[in-house]
């Protein structure tokens, strides 16, 4: 399959439904209400998003149409539920596809904070492997994520998905964690610049993610009964 192209909400929509099925795996597929609960979550998403009802049923349909989602409905589901099937559509591993929607999700990132907060979908242990995914995912003849040039006092690459278009790069400020202020010399990449999984970033990123998945299940939970 030839890269798609997808508006914004097509690509909430595709990017949550990859994260749950791997953080919430007994939960999923995934009604269309916990679709759009996990489309606008207001952590671990940027930018956050009030999408309606209407919203992610027509991107639902959109994505379906191309073969991108399919459903699961019939025996034993009352409602119909969806899933993804971006990884077999593009031919992904487990490693690509969590860092291809952790930045369909979150925006430009760099192979630290992906490694960071993959920790509910994939295993990356170390920056070398995240590293690794990110290549395979720009070695490609029709690319996938591309690297934004760096910007002034920026210490590491930051990646950007390519499902929408080329970016801007004027348009993605940096977030890099590891920047330095402007006119400041950036140290070279190190052990030490590495994100250490005790640290306390990451742990409130874990338990960010933690409280955003139990809302997830909560509304699934909840359309059930519908």
């Amino acid at each position: 399959m030839t890269r798609p192209t997808l508006d914004p909400v097509e690509v909430r929509v595709l990017g949550a439904l990859v994260e749950k099925a791997f953080a919430t795996p007994d939960q999923y597929p995934l009604t269309l209400n916990a679709v759009l609960a996990a489309c606008n979550q207001k952590t671990s998403r940027d930018p956050v998003m009030t999408l309606s009802d209407r919203d992610v049923r027509g991107a639902l349909d959109r994505l379906g149409r191309r073969g991108l989602v399919g459903t699961t409905a019939g025996a034993g589901h009352r409602v119909a539920k969806f899933r993804h099937n971006l990884d077999r559509a593009l031919d992904l591993s487990r490693g690509e596809i969590t860092a291809l929607a952790l930045l369909m999700l979150r925006g430009p990132q760099t192979s630290g904070e992906i490694r960071t907060r993959s920790t509910r979908m994939a295993d990356f242990p170390s920056v070398e492997a995240a590293d690794e995914a990110i290549w395979m995912l720009t070695d490609r003849e029709e690319p996938l994520v591309a690297v934004l040039p760096r910007q002034p006092g920026q210490a590491a690459d930051r990646y950007v998905h390519l499902l929408s278009g080329e970016p801007d790069a004027a348009e993605t400020p940096a977030s890099d964690p590891d920047a330095v202020p402007s006119g400041e010399e950036a140290p070279a990449p190190t052990e030490e610049l590495r994100p250490d999984p005790s640290s306390l970033a990451v742990r409130v990123s874990t338990l960010e993610q933690d409280v955003a998945d139990l809302r997830a299940q909560l509304a699934a939970f909840r359309a059930q009964f519908e």
